[in-house]
């Protein structure tokens, strides 16, 4: 097959749109940004990922690449932390918690659970596609 086909054709849209997509994410970096990589950087002990459903997988596998490159992380199920997990949560540890809404009762619940939930135990950065914070309604 030679020449223009409609799978070049959608392929190429495709890169194009992801291409526009990483500039504007590009533009949108601000302090923020920084302040997530410092704080990453001066983590004394593990990266701590988690994320329920797609979200989780996406948290598996950033915690599952930072492990292999030499960052020690580790995923930890929100459900789980709810039932004890939590415990091995230390304040060395920062947390990346990942969220596509910050809805997630199953995520925000170990977030805030006062003085023995994630935000008083470690640093967290949560991670959000819609601008808004985690929270446990």
């Amino acid at each position: 097959m030679s020449g223009e086909t409609p799978f070049r054709d959608t392929a190429r849209r495709v890169i194009a749109a992801e291409a526009a997509a990483l500039t504007v994410m590009a533009d949108g970096l601000d302090d923020r940004f920084a302040e997530a990589v410092v704080k990453l950087l001066d983590t004394k002990g593990r990266v701590i990922v988690t994320g329920i459903g797609k979200s989780g997988h996406i948290a598996r596998k950033i915690a599952a690449t930072l492990a292999s490159t030499g960052t020690p992380a580790q995923f930890v199920h929100p459900a789980e932390a709810s039932h004890g997990d939590l415990g091995m949560i230390t304040r060395q540890d920062t947390v990346i918690a990942i969220s596509n809404s910050g809805e997630a009762p199953e995520l925000a619940n170990p977030l805030l659970a006062g003085e023995g939930g994630l935000e008083s135990t470690a640093p967290t950065l949560s991670l959000l596609r819609q601008a808004r914070t985690i929270r446990g309604d």
